[in-house]
Formats: structure tokens, sequence, C-alpha cells
């Protein structure tokens, strides 16, 4: 999948245009063991199996990344969850926003089952890792829904609660480096204030509070019937 991009730097912006061939969720990723527990318990709390061992590292087609904003899906269990992406471009490593869009109901089947079964949206603005790498813990994810016509707060906290993405990286290719060029990355979540829902809209933001800047995204699902 050919994902464009817009590089923000201190300087400008350029294109970067980034060839995903293969995508990595990286599931169960919280630096904070209690954090981990709490989100495995939210998860079973609606039927979802525990892991095996933490972090997991699941492969999704690469044709499940998406940077359109109007998507399909199909029944009306499925919802998002904001996450920072990591993705490699000639040797250097790349820094924007996704989501891991999960059916709910089929989650609780299979996690891997879930999480391939939906489409991954991904910003169309980046960062180079390098930039924000220093003070990577400061940087905050936050996602928006709307509910009953009202746009509600639905996940928000800095990067220090989640693993560092090298750390990350290292624990998949087993060993220090970077992401082979053409693999693209979702870095963790953390719980979702008032529970997992699903809703028609998620709006999701990387911030970064040094440089005073956002990489921003947008999606609407449109949820298709689900005839037997």
């Amino acid at each position: 999948m050919k994902a464009e991009f817009t590089l923000i730097t201190d300087t400008g912006s350029q294109a970067l245009v980034a060839d995903i061939s293969q995508l990595v969720v990286a599931g169960w990723a919280g630096r904070d063991r209690a954090a981990i527990d709490h989100h495995i318990e939210e998860l079973a709390a609606i039927g979802v199996p525990r892991p095996s061992s933490v972090p997991l590292y699941y492969r999704i087609g690469h044709n499940q990344l998406t940077q359109e904003e109007n998507l399909q899906v199909l029944g009306g269990d499925s919802s998002g969850e904001v996450e920072t992406f990591v993705f490699a471009v000639n040797g250097e490593l790349f820094v924007s926003i996704s989501s891991d869009h999960t059916d709910r109901k089929l989650e609780s089947v299979s996690v891997a089952f879930s999480k391939q079964a939906c489409i991954k949206p991904v910003g169309r603005d980046a960062w180079r890792h390098a930039d924000v790498a220093e003070y990577w813990d400061e940087l905050v994810v936050r996602a928006w829904i709307e509910e009953n016509g009202e746009r509600v707060l639905y996940q928000e906290g800095t990067l220090d609660s989640l693993q560092n993405p090298l750390d990350l990286i290292a624990g998949y290719v087993g060993g220090a480096g970077t992401l082979p060029d053409g693999t693209g990355m979702t870095c963790g979540t953390m719980g979702a204030i008032g529970g997992i829902r699903p809703s028609a809209v998620f709006d999701m933001e990387l911030f970064d509070p040094r440089r005073k800047r956002s990489i921003r995204h947008r999606y609407v699902t449109d949820s298709l019937p689900v005839i037997a």
C-alpha cells in the first residue's frame, strides 16, 4: 500500500511516500504492568480472551491500511483505538497517527482475526522520529467520539504509559535496530474513558507539547448490514 504523507519539520514540509508492504499491530504494549492488566480486564469484560504474553505482535494484511476518511465496516460492533504509527523509509524512522480499528464481537473469539477484519486508518502528516525521540514520553495522544450528537473525549494520555517504539521494534525484529523499509507498526493504546464502545466518528490527535504541533486524523464509518 502506498501511503502518501506530508513530512512536517522545523523548516517546512515536503512529500514523503511510504510503500508499506508489512503492517504490524503491537498489542498489550503498556509500559506499566498495572495499566496493561487494566486494559486486559477492560477487554475481558466484553469477552476478549487474555493474551498469552505481552507484548504481542499481530501481522495484518497491508491492504488494510488506509488514509481515507470515509470507510465502511461490517455491522455495528467495531470501534477505534488511537495509536502512534511508526514506519521506515530509506532506513529512517518516521511517526504518524493511526487507529487500530477492531471488531469487538469477533475479538471475543479471536483477537488476531478481529484486527485483520478491520481497516487501519492512518494520518496524512508525519514527523521524523529523530525530532521527537528525546522527549517521546511527553507526546500526547487523544481521541474523541460522537455520542448523541456531541463530541466526547474517548482516550487521552502521554506516551510514558506505553512502551517506547524502539523497544517494541527491538522485540519484533529480535534485537536492536530499526524497522525494515516498508514496515509500519502501530504502537499500543490506552484505556477508553467510560469503557470501550462504538462510534461512527473517530477523531484522533498526536500532540507535541514542545513544538506546539499536532498530527490529526478523523474518519467516519458506515456500517454495512450483517447478512446471515
